[in-house]
């Protein structure tokens, strides 16, 4: 490997070639300041346009300033990262942005956790010289179901356009015009809506200021609580409490589960229940449906569906829709773990407690921007009521706990209430990706052998790879199965599959990196991968941690077929718990 020597602030460094300035002095300690730069390691997604020349510093013998994020180191190279002309520069572009930028951090939703606001204080930019004679570029307010865009606020770093095209290749957002205008915006200036946007909210979770934010639904969720007419019931996603303490100090991958449901209970809520609860039951028929297609496949039915793909994930669901219709028979048809908790609270729950469903409203706590969306699709409604009413995020009900001045952290565990509460380990580990096939693997054994597991980690299924494979012994049949998260990974296996060059029997897909735990309604983690193991091992510290980790085991489930839907993939439970795929290609594509 050849090193480059060169010297920084009047320290000299060695680096390969290729290594940007930028990079050169973070090997030095040196910390250049940055706005429009990315580098998420995880990904190995690096956004670096130079853009917004934040990151300016003075090399020797240049006439111009570079860019540090985007210009590479040269043998000799001198470098000036804090003279007075780069300093003088970089206050300059600050207060050339924020001269087109709105003022309105008192009510912005990024307000506290805007890098924009941090640049501005931190170079210290206390006036806009100028701005009663400017003119600021305004846009029409974009809402989709999911996600916000505010393009007042958009500062052309570049970033959501790279997670949405390179890491995702959804291919929803591009830059266009020019100057003060230039903004990223749909394609063919479209709405979000009319895009095709999956809304899994990458976008969000990189957007540095408030030009990117979800639909805040939390006044929903107060209005119903103080409805004496509804009986207000809430679930909670298995990726929530291992990230919801982050946002009140406490370390990434602290659980919270007991905690949370404490608040939720002092928050007003009537029934709180768990969404490992509905991920058991997606097991026991996406399991079933595995097994039926596994057993035609043997018999010689050569119009078999295979490999089967998960459906847990609204994101990805989307995805498909929009970019291989064609292939809308070969996921599972059942419906993802929120829906499937709405159906049966609205219809099983509902009789239990003697109310109509019209009279309950269903809160869904996800770290998803996605299923915002997803509990707002017409087949998920029963004569215009909706099976999950609103969905909020992990940041959301961060909110509610902070604006009902309740202390998280000293708070008394809780239960979840019965009878949708009682979940086993193979319902929390939905949260993580490989999580839910290696939870479908655990019972898809026992139900096809007859046999018990000895052991239950299959670990061949995890890790963070960005695409997976593995082969799993049914006693003696071999299952090949393909994990991916990332739709950019999810496109290469789908690609293969359409080239009959797919040899696995199922394959697992979530939009996001590391699946839920890195959901876009998660707390911020700014890339930090470390943030994501962290995660990612609290999910399966609770795994371990529970009596039942086999979805066929729990009690709950077991009652809830013996009383109302009989068996999986019985008619009834085909009815409430399994949906079917639209071909929306036309719908984005030929407007």
């Amino acid at each position: 490997m050849d090193l480059i020597k060169l010297k920084i602030d009047g320290k000299v460094v060695e680096v390969p070639t290729g290594t940007t300035i930028y990079k050169a002095a973070k090997e030095l300690g040196i910390d250049i300041p940055v706005l429009c730069y990315m580098d998420l390691k995880n990904l190995n997604i690096e956004n670096k346009p130079g853009g917004c020349r934040i990151c300016s510093v003075e090399v020797e013998g240049r006439r111009n300033l570079a860019p540090s994020c985007s210009t590479d180191v040269a043998e000799g190279m001198n470098v000036k990262t804090n003279s007075v002309r780069v300093i003088n520069a970089r206050r300059t572009v600050m207060e050339l942005i924020l001269s087109d930028h709105p003022k309105d951090c008192l009510t912005c939703a990024k307000s506290g956790n805007c890098d924009l606001q941090s640049m501005a204080q931190k170079l210290g930019i206390r006036e806009i010289p100028g701005q009663e004679y400017a003119e600021m570029s305004t846009y029409r307010l974009d809402t989709s179901p999911s996600i916000i865009r505010d393009m007042d606020k958009c500062i052309m770093c570049r970033r959501c356009e790279t997670m949405c095209n390179d890491f995702q290749t959804v291919g929803a957002l591009h830059a266009v015009n020019r100057g003060f205008e230039a903004v990223v915006a749909p394609a063919f200036e479209m709405n979000l809506e009319y895009s095709s946007c999956t809304y899994c909210g990458q976008c969000v979770a990189v957007c540095p200021t408030g030009a990117l934010t979800e639909v805040d639904h939390t006044n929903k969720v107060i209005a119903a609580l103080n409805n004496p007419n509804k009986t207000v019931v809430v679930q909670t996603a298995p990726a929530v409490r291992a990230a919801l303490g982050e946002e009140f100090g406490l370390e990434p991958g602290t659980r919270v589960t007991g905690k949370m449901v404490t608040a939720l209970k002092n928050l007003g809520f009537d029934y709180v229940f768990d969404t490992d609860f509905a991920a058991d039951l997606t097991i026991m028929e996406e399991g079933t449906e595995l097994l039926d297609r596994l057993s035609k496949h043997l018999n010689g039915d050569k119009d078999v569906k295979l490999p089967i793909l998960t459906s847990c994930c609204p994101s990805w669901v989307n995805f498909f829709e929009y970019h291989f219709p064609e292939m809308k028979d070969i996921p599972s048809t059942a419906r993802s773990p929120q829906q499937m908790f709405g159906s049966i609270a609205k219809t099983y729950f509902a009789e239990k407690i003697g109310i109509d469903r019209k009279e309950m409203v269903v809160v869904s706590i996800m770290p998803c921007l996605a299923k915002k969306y997803e509990c707002q699709r017409d087949e998920f409604k029963v004569d215009g009521n909706p099976d999950v009413d609103i969905s909020i995020s992990t940041r959301e009900l961060a909110h509610l706990i902070k604006q009902a001045n309740m202390d998280l952290v000293g708070m008394e565990d809780s239960d979840f209430d019965k009878p949708m509460g009682e979940s086993t380990g193979a319902g929390v580990i939905f949260g993580v990706t490989g999580g839910v096939i290696e939870a479908a693997t655990r019972t898809a054994y026992e139900l096809h052998t007859g046999k018990s597991l000895e052991s239950v980690d299959f670990k061949q299924l995890r890790g963070m790879e960005g695409i997976r494979s593995a082969s799993v012994d049914f006693d003696g049949l071999e299952i090949k199965i393909g994990i991916a998260h990332g739709l950019g990974n999810a496109r290469k296996l789908l690609e293969d599959i359409k080239a009959g060059k797919s040899e696995y029997h199922a394959i697992e897909i979530m939009a996001c990196p590391g699946g839920c735990i890195g959901g876009g309604g998660q707390p911020y983690h700014h890339g930090d991968a470390s943030i994501l193991t962290a995660r990612t091992k609290a999910i399966f510290d609770e795994d371990e941690g529970k009596v039942l980790r086999k979805s066929h085991e729990n009690p709950d489930i077991i009652k809830l077929y013996e009383e109302f839907l009989d068996k999986p993939m019985s008619e009834k439970a085909h009815h409430l718990l399994h949906t079917h795929y639209f071909n929306k290609k036309k719908k984005t594509f030929e407007v």
